[in-house]
């Protein structure tokens, strides 16, 4: 039997080779003259089509079920608003949006016709009445604290601005505590306001410190009393503070600017001194032009009853006329200014104080005062 009728199926091999095949599987296979193996990868949509298991689905219908071409209504927090229905179409692009329509971005930037979020207005009525409530519950505390008759010594040193009152039990055990002279080391020992209190050998006042800078307007005195009736400064502050303050410094009735009230005895003794250098700077009006030559004589120091009056800087003021001249000073001598002119026949029409210690006026209306920041109190310290 020859072996052309074999049965076998099996492919008939070739006694030689063919280098010149379509593809290099033929070599190995031995179909030389057939097409090379290639399976074809169904598409996205039809891999699965062939299966013989009923109910079977593709993997494009699962996700077009899962993702289907409807969208999901973001969560919407305001109440006040009608709620759209999960599974809603969205609109077609291009075309004109339903009234129902609420989007996101209205809810994220907020109600910009109003300058408020939607659903706040009540909150912040609420955060109004809460703010005003505890400032109303401060005061009434800080007037119980100035109506008392007696206080605890540690709320006694940690008003003063010493420490704090954890911090003043142990200087009161430590015996670093005396008053009316003598050491005290009992916790929760009451003393009165007008007992003398010394600790590290300076008395201590239960004041806090406060610091007022008042915008002085012409015709008031810098003075606490005045015996012919005056009006002073202290009735410009009389609502700032529910402690007594003090003018730092003096103003005469018809000078105008700054000035300084605390009831910081050691702030002001340190401000007042001329060997702290408290620069102050002056707006001066005269009843005539300022000559060069005059100008000059200032700068180097016109001689007084005192001795010679130093003045820091004196120029003319840019874009004002020659009768207009700002003065730098840190002395505090009485009418100081006012007689250097007088000696160089020269009367003083208009005198302004716009510094003070490195405080300005700015935004402070005549006659309106301000309490100082911590910066600004802290920048005093530093002098």
């Amino acid at each position: 039997m020859s072996r052309d009728n074999n049965n076998s199926g099996r492919p008939k091999k070739p006694r030689s080779s063919t280098r010149n095949s379509d593809s290099p599987r033929s070599l190995k296979s031995g179909n030389s003259g057939s097409k090379p193996f290639k399976k074809s990868f169904p598409k996205a949509g039809e891999r699965n089509s062939d299966s013989k298991r009923s109910g079977d689905t593709s993997y494009q219908a699962r996700m077009d079920r899962k993702y289907s071409k409807t969208e999901q209504e973001p969560f919407i927090t305001n109440s006040g608003e009608e709620k759209k229905t999960f599974g809603k179409s969205a609109p077609k692009r291009g075309g004109s949006r339903p009234k129902s329509f609420d989007v996101r971005d209205k809810y994220e930037r907020g109600s910009l016709k109003y300058g408020k979020r939607p659903g706040t207005e009540g909150n912040e009525r609420d955060q109004d009445k809460a703010r005003s409530f505890v400032q109303k519950r401060r005061f009434k505390k800080v007037e119980q604290d100035v109506h008392k008759d007696t206080i605890r010594l540690n709320k006694y040193i940690a008003n003063s601005g010493i420490c704090s009152r954890r911090e003043a039990d142990e200087l009161i055990t430590q015996g670093l505590v005396e008053v009316n002279g003598k050491v005290v080391t009992e916790m929760g020992y009451q003393v009165q306001k007008v007992d003398k209190v010394v600790f590290d050998g300076q008395n201590i006042t239960p004041e806090k410190p406060v610091y007022v800078l008042l915008n002085k307007p012409k015709g008031y005195i810098s003075t606490t009393k005045d015996d012919k009736a005056r009006k002073t400064v202290m009735d410009l502050v009389a609502n700032a503070s529910p402690y007594r303050v003090f003018p730092v410094g003096r103003l005469d009735r018809s000078t105008t600017g700054v000035i300084l009230l605390t009831n910081d005895g050691h702030m002001t003794k340190k401000l007042t001194h001329p060997s702290f250098d408290a620069k102050k700077i002056y707006h001066v009006t005269l009843d005539k032009k300022l000559t060069n030559e005059d100008l000059k004589l200032i700068a180097e120091g016109i001689r007084l009853d005192e001795g010679v009056a130093v003045v820091d800087q004196i120029s003319f003021i840019e874009g004002k006329p020659r009768n207009e001249v700002g003065i730098e000073i840190h002395i505090g001598w009485n009418r100081v200014i006012r007689r250097i002119f007088q000696r160089l026949g020269y009367e003083v029409e208009a005198l302004d104080r716009v510094m003070f210690a490195g405080l300005t006026k700015k935004n402070i209306k005549r006659g309106h005062w301000r309490i100082l920041s911590e910066q600004e109190v802290n920048n005093l310290k530093m002098l």
